[in-house]
């Protein structure tokens, strides 16, 4: 886990996606803090644009006390776009050094598949717009190469499962 699988502008990184399937236990070397959602239709990825870090992001966030990350994952999917998907499939968990505090952590990584493209989003005081990547074109601009990178290995996780 030496090199970085990638690293934002702020030189947080990305260290490592640990699939479920070579995961005999959840990772406690690091605290697990946040839970994560990539949503997939075909090859489009759900990303949200966060008005405070001003960048397309998955959505996610922090496991709140008494959550599991799954209660957490369901409910930051329902917060930051307006879809509820009260069945998401662990796809692994991710290792992160992080500059601001220097810390390392983990995310719980989850997955879904929806049949077509989920456009009803109201706006709210995090989430401005949200926006279906169509991952053959490059991302949008101002999007977090972590998370993005993060969801291809989902993905890729997935397809080599099928």
């Amino acid at each position: 886990m030496d090199r970085a699988l990638a690293q934002d502008t702020k030189g947080n990184a990305l260290m490592a996606f640990l699939p479920i399937a070579r995961v005999a236990d959840v990772p406690d070397d690091a605290p697990m803090p946040a839970a994560l959602v990539a949503v997939w239709c075909g090859r489009h990825l759900l990303l949200v644009f966060d008005r405070f870090r001003g960048e397309w992001e998955l959505p996610g966030g922090r496991i709140d006390p008494g959550e599991t990350p799954v209660q957490a994952a369901v409910r930051e999917l329902h917060e930051e776009s307006g879809l509820h998907l009260p069945t998401l499939t662990l796809a692994g968990y991710a290792r992160f050094q992080l500059v601001d505090p220097p810390r390392d952590e983990y995310a719980a990584i989850y997955t879904a598949h929806v049949p077509v493209l989920h456009h009803a989003f109201t706006p709210n005081r995090e989430i401005s717009a949200i926006c279906w990547w169509d991952t053959a074109d490059a991302p949008p601009s101002a999007t977090q190469i972590i998370d993005v990178t993060l969801a291809q290995h989902t993905h890729l996780q997935q397809h080599s499962n099928d």
